[in-house]
């Protein structure tokens, strides 16, 4: 990488809102929110941000990395929601949500899940509401998967931790595989049941 007069050698990692570089020397955080313009050019990212012009030496991937910074993937995206999916939503989520969720796919049930689903997003606002996954797993189909959206917060104070999270999933014999931003409030954390059980 490349900022100002410094060339700087780590690596850079494309997140799903922001770019990120570690080096032994340097770390930078780029919020996609905070790029005013970028460009892939002759196998290099350039992009102009909080601190100024930055250049990524990524070879073929700088067009790629280019494209995706400019079009983020939306939420639907980040929680692997298709046309023709089969999904169910247990407990009070944003009603924005559901509407997205509404226009992309025809077959939502809202309050009590279908069987075999291919997505099921569980809101859980308390402890008790992580006690419904093992039922709630018997409601998936073998490649589905479970969205437990909870609200953003760490420590004791927060009503249900992404450890709780994790602890309820395995007790139920589901893994954990992705966290995703569900909203400026909300994080969802996905779990599914183990290739090996399928």
């Amino acid at each position: 990488m490349r900022i100002g007069r410094r060339t700087v050698a780590g690596k850079a990692l494309l997140e799903t809102s922001e770019l990120l570089f570690r080096g032994e020397e340097l770390r930078l955080r780029i919020p996609f929110s905070k790029i005013q313009a970028v460009v892939a050019r002759g196998g290099a990212l350039e992009v102009q941000g909080p601190d100024g012009h930055v250049r990524f030496e990524l070879g073929d991937q700088a067009a790629l990395w280019a494209s995706r910074i400019k079009n983020p993937p939306g939420r639907l995206d980040k929680l692997g929601v298709k046309p023709g999916m089969k999904v169910s939503v247990v407990g009070t989520l944003d009603p924005a949500f559901l509407a997205q969720l509404r226009a992309r796919v025809d077959d939502v049930s809202v309050g009590r899940p279908r069987a075999a689903s291919d997505l099921l997003f569980l809101a859980a606002d308390s402890p008790a509401d992580l006690k419904r996954i093992p039922v709630l797993k018997q409601s998936l189909q073998p490649a589905g998967a479970l969205w437990v959206v909870r609200a953003k917060g760490k420590g004791a104070g927060a009503r249900v931790t992404e450890a709780s999270v994790m602890a309820a999933g395995k007790a139920a014999g589901l893994v954990d595989t992705k966290v995703v931003a569900f909203s400026e409030t909300h994080t969802a954390e996905r779990l599914v049941i183990p290739l090996a059980r399928r």
